[in-house]
């Protein structure tokens, strides 16, 4: 079947499951080259002939059905790297990547970084990458999230220090308390917001990095920023993806706790997603 044709049956199958037209043609697109290896021009020009169809149209129902086509492929890709992603992980976001770059914008090299929450290791691996001198530490409750993220580090050659960690439970005045950069992607979706979710993830992504109970959603930035405190050195910045619902009572929080600069971002969609505070003096 010539690779136009295969196009526009998966195409057919994603609206038929309810995806959204733009989003059914860039998966559709995306599910052919990553499972035949062809170049978009030669599935776009309907140049190439793929003789069997199976395993494509499996994975297109598959996908139609809310399977994340990463978890299909069974990786994802984030900021030029390759990270293997299952279910023990969050599939890495754009916006995430937004906030890497704010990072990199105002981190010094070398500099000392810990990663909490890392989950598949893409903020900690691709902090790595970009600042080969620093020192990565990354942590995460999860021994599967921690297998997956140190096979990501090895297959991205980025050195970093993995440790298992329940922040809500431990201290982390074992660490290095010299640290220039701390960042956080932590659960921070109310179970309540859990209808407003897509199936895809509510149905295939670890509740444990999701949600954080209605009564307290600013659980674990309070326990990381109350910690980073005594961790960061004068002049330390601690960076967090936030939930926008929160973003007044995150700042009023960080305030509380002796930070300053304290700085909100949106992201590409202008939603207050990113959140920046600086510690003056440690405790």
């Amino acid at each position: 079947m010539y690779s136009t044709d295969i196009l526009r049956q998966i195409k057919h199958i994603l609206l038929q499951g309810g995806i959204e037209q733009g989003e059914a043609s860039a998966l559709a697109l995306m599910l052919i080259e990553e499972t035949t290896g062809l170049s978009r021009t030669q599935i776009l020009t309907g140049s190439a002939d793929i003789p069997d169809t199976s395993l494509l149209l499996s994975r297109a129902q598959a996908i139609a059905g809310g399977t994340p086509i990463q978890h299909l492929l069974g990786y994802a890709y984030f900021m030029g790297m390759k990270l293997k992603v299952n279910t023990s992980v969050l599939i890495p976001r754009p916006e995430t990547e937004e906030l890497i770059n704010w990072v990199l914008e105002t981190t010094p090299a070398p500099s000392s970084i810990l990663d909490i929450g890392t989950g598949s290791g893409c903020i900690a691996i691709a902090l790595k990458r970009a600042l080969p001198q620093a020192h990565v530490t990354a942590l995460d409750i999860s021994p599967e999230a921690l297998t997956i993220a140190q096979e990501n580090a090895r297959n991205n050659n980025a050195d970093i220090d993995f440790l298992q960690y329940d922040i809500l439970n431990s201290q982390l005045s074992t660490l290095n308390s010299q640290l220039s950069t701390i960042i956080s992607n932590p659960p921070y979706i109310c179970r309540s917001e859990a209808d407003e979710m897509d199936k895809n993830v509510l149905d295939h992504e670890p509740h444990l990095a999701l949600f954080v109970p209605d009564d307290d959603p600013l659980l674990f930035y309070r326990a990381i920023a109350s910690q980073a405190v005594h961790l960061l050195v004068p002049g330390g910045k601690l960076f967090f993806e936030i939930n926008r619902r929160f973003a007044s009572e995150l700042q009023s929080l960080l305030l509380s706790l002796g930070y300053t600069d304290i700085t909100l971002r949106t992201d590409q969609f202008g939603n207050k997603r990113m959140i920046k505070a600086q510690i003056v003096n440690s405790k």
